[in-house]
């Protein structure tokens, strides 16, 4: 039911999870500092099975909301994850059972931990995604229909904000985007409460052991001198798309989130072609020569070739040696439902989704 969560998995899941962002979620690099230091302090984390909530219990989702790239400039706070899960808590007037994260990918796969280390509370080994997106439509509880309000988010003014209703998930998207916006497009939030029952018929479960895998065979494998890009394809039954040198890069922060492309000129056995990938916080669509080969919610990672470690949109440049890669997406992620959600065109590709599993 509950499994402490130990110092030395925070590396391992960091790892994993900035690989399952998809090129978003943050770095997980200043959270992972954030965390040990918590840890040093002698704060600790549990874990706890998503199927060992109570059906009435409640549970804290939350995330750092807004672009990548001004997250490398504004550090986030521990604090104010947790301030966010107790503002929802003073507006609820009851305390949540457990938190979780909405996604598993990159900086907020650690947030649930940053917040539970902080008010003690267990971790549910869940998220809402399996992966990273960058709107509030984009989740698992969308998908199954489940109720989007209220939401509380906090900056690091002390302003706090709490959206009691909204009429939609994209309305709540973007109200709470056009706040995130106005406070410098980097926020704290607790999205709508979820009831234990709902984790267990609409979570991603078991993406906490699942990203922590996943890096440490990284880990491991750079230990061995093995090719850690193998080793995550090996793990994760993925495919190599392209391999290249990155030639080009346009972005831009605009309306709270990092969009543009990156071009990647073949090398090895793509020499003579090319690769753009385009997003939106995330990798969204990857086209070979001007046609797209690959797309959400199959998992775009763009990977280091030599360290195996994640390129994040917000730092992905010029001259670096790199392999894009797919990994499947979690099932929910690819039916019909979740296409709609997540596939090319909810982020505005007129293109039929096309799994490269298929």
């Amino acid at each position: 039911m509950f499994q402490e969560f130990s110092e030395e998995n925070i590396e391992p899941l960091a790892t994993g999870a900035w690989i399952l962002g998809t090129g978003g979620g943050g770095n997980p690099y200043i959270s992972t500092l954030n965390l040990r230091r918590l840890y040093a302090e002698g704060r600790r984390v549990q874990v706890m099975d998503p199927m060992a909530l109570d059906d009435d219990d409640m549970v804290a989702v939350v995330s750092k909301m807004g672009a990548p790239l001004v997250g490398q400039e504004r550090l986030s706070d521990p604090v104010h994850l947790a301030r966010a899960v107790e503002v929802m808590e003073d507006y609820l007037g009851k305390p949540f059972r457990a938190i979780m994260s909405v996604e598993i990918g990159g900086s907020n796969a650690l947030s649930s931990f940053l917040a539970a280390a902080m008010l003690g509370r267990p971790v549910v080994n869940a998220d809402a995604m399996g992966r990273a997106y960058p709107e509030a439509q984009m989740t698992s509880f969308a998908i199954g229909n489940l109720p989007m309000y209220p939401l509380s988010l906090v900056d690091v003014r002390d302003n706090e904000v709490i959206v009691t209703k909204a009429a939609s998930w994209k309305w709540m998207e973007r109200i709470s985007r056009k706040v995130c916006t106005e406070v410098g497009s980097t926020a704290a939030t607790c999205k709508a409460p979820r009831t234990g029952r709902e984790v267990k018929d609409w979570g991603i479960h078991y993406t906490i052991t699942k990203a922590t895998e996943l890096g440490r065979t990284v880990i491991e494998a750079r230990a061995r001198h093995d090719d850690p890009v193998k080793a995550v394809l090996d793990h994760e039954g993925g495919k190599q798309l392209f391999r290249g040198k990155v030639t080009d890069v346009a972005r831009e922060t605009t309306g709270g989130f990092l969009r543009g492309r990156t071009v990647i000129e073949g090398i090895d056995a793509d020499k003579g072609a090319r690769m753009e990938l385009a997003f939106q916080n995330e990798w969204a669509v990857a086209f070979r020569d001007g046609e797209p080969v690959a797309m959400t919610p199959d998992l775009l990672c763009l990977l280091d070739t030599i360290s195996g470690s994640a390129i994040g949109t917000e730092s992905v440049r010029y001259g670096q040696r790199v392999t894009v890669v797919a990994l499947p997406a979690p099932e929910l992620l690819t039916s019909p439902a979740g296409i709609a959600a997540v596939g090319p065109r909810a982020f505005g590709y007129d293109i039929d989704f096309r799994s490269v599993f298929a």
